[in-house]
């Protein structure tokens, strides 16, 4: 153990027997009351670091929502800084990560399963370079994809094999669109 875990020990004992000295003192004679009154406050902590252990799953699960305003599309930044555009992949919807920085579709393997793909039966023989290391894919077409009103068939995409949180959404798809960003929401327009 170095000196400062030491130092840190020896001031967190002096706290300790200072609050234990004052509920000794001022507690003397009802030490019922005293363990009651320190079981409340201790529900009370835990709550609280509950709170703020749970608090930005919380926040991220909220999304944003997409909305089609005068035939384009707004899509507002989420909390996490990022934007996010739920598309209909084979009819099912899944929800893309737009990536300006990647050139392709990219579906994680629970997405590419909701699109009624077969990561399994796939052949993993490309690659990717990401920022977790390189991971194989394996490319797919989708018979449709798509966004509101609009619907592309035959797109070039690609199954990963490696862990995704989020299914991206390349430059491969956006640069069909024409893209603005302005404030906190992204608009896209063909």
């Amino acid at each position: 153990m170095d000196s400062d875990r030491i130092t840190q020990l020896i001031y967190l004992a002096l706290i300790l027997a200072a609050v234990s000295g004052w509920v000794m003192v001022e507690y003397r004679g009802r030490l019922g009351q005293a363990m009651r009154a320190a079981m409340g406050w201790g529900l009370i902590f835990v709550g609280v670091a509950a709170g703020y252990a749970l608090w930005s799953d919380i926040r991220h699960s909220e999304q944003p929502i997409q909305a089609m305003v005068q035939g384009r599309i707004e899509v507002p930044r989420a909390p996490d800084g990022h934007y996010y555009l739920t598309l209909q992949v084979n009819g099912a919807p899944v929800t893309f990560l737009v990536d300006t920085g990647a050139t392709n579709i990219v579906l994680s393997r629970r997405d590419a399963e909701a699109a009624g793909i077969d990561p399994g039966a796939l052949a993993y023989i490309g690659s990717a370079n990401t920022a977790n290391g390189t991971v194989s894919t394996a490319r797919v077409r989708l018979d449709s994809l798509a966004l509101g009103d609009v619907v592309d068939a035959g797109i070039s995409a690609y199954v990963t094999s490696g862990a995704m949180m989020d299914s991206l959404l390349g430059m491969d798809y956006l640069r069909r669109y024409r893209i603005e960003i302005d404030g906190a929401k992204m608009i896209l327009s063909r």
